[in-house]
């Protein structure tokens, strides 16, 4: 009995059946189906044009052993930032939370999807403004406290071409200029701040500041407000404007700035 109850317990943690599980947290895990809204990491993940190094996987060992088994193992290097991955406060913000000093209740919560695919469609500079979140909640209702808000570009599309995601496909300093790619307008981000109390906020594109800019100031007002970003997110299209609730976790690196990101996405059955 006790077996049963255990396997029921992790099955409803992630929504295959047995009802919804609760949290320490007092996040609700609810029934669904499960969408995996993360890039793989390999040898064509997209990381920013200054990264030191993308991602690496060294094989350090497969085949039969000696003693008649199987064996595999392997080593791999990555930048913080690349592929799906978590943007910490302190990665613009001094003093402030690295990643295994967020606390991981900012991971989970329900998602409130922003559409934007057909401005972004029109317009690869496109800032999701004050405007359309106002929109969104004529249409929706307001944004929910601890809600995790979901900017849907359409540009997740897009991956792995780089020349097509970020606008271009050239490394370096000289490549900055010539990111073409939406995000979230720094009024947006001013206006969630101060009236909006979100858990966090993700996008399907490499950065939470549109590819033009230059000061990152989307970025410093939602770090300086220990609001955390997932960025590259992938499959936002196949998630209701409400009523999803997404898990969020991130590699637990020790004053990172940044780590890769395993983000899903529980969505009720119809």
């Amino acid at each position: 009995m006790r077996s049963r109850l255990v396997l029921c317990a992790t099955v409803s943690l992630f929504a295959l059946g047995c009802g919804g599980a609760s949290t320490k947290t007092g996040a609700t895990f609810p029934s669904g189906d499960i969408v995996d809204l993360s890039h793989a990491y390999d040898e064509q993940t997209i990381f920013w044009p200054t990264a030191a190094e993308g991602f690496r996987l060294r094989h350090d060992a497969e085949g039969m052993t000696p003693a008649g088994y199987y064996y595999a193992a392997n080593s791999f290097s990555t930048a913080e930032h690349g592929g799906t991955h978590l943007d910490a406060p302190l990665h613009f913000a001094a003093g402030h939370p690295s990643v295994d000093q967020i606390p991981i209740d900012r991971f989970l919560g329900p998602a409130v999807v922003v559409d934007v695919t057909s401005q972004s469609a029109a317009d690869a500079d496109y800032q999701i403004s004050v405007a359309d979140l106002e929109r969104v909640e004529r249409e929706q209702g307001p944004i929910p406290r601890d809600a995790i808000l979901l900017l849907r570009t359409g540009f997740s599309q897009r991956w792995p071409d780089a020349a097509r995601y970020l606008g271009t496909a050239e490394k370096g300093e000289q490549a900055a200029a010539k990111l073409h790619f939406p995000g979230l307008h720094p009024d947006a981000a001013r206006w969630l701040v101060a009236n909006r109390p979100v858990k966090a906020i993700g996008i399907d594109t490499a950065s939470i500041d549109y590819g033009q800019s230059m000061l990152f100031e989307t970025h410093r007002i939602l770090y300086a407000a220990d609001l955390p970003a997932f960025e590259n997110l992938t499959a936002l299209d196949r998630l209701p404007t409400r009523g999803a609730f997404i898990v969020a976790l991130p590699m637990k690196i020790a004053h990172g700035t940044g780590a890769p990101l395993r983000a899903v996405a529980i969505v009720p059955r119809s």
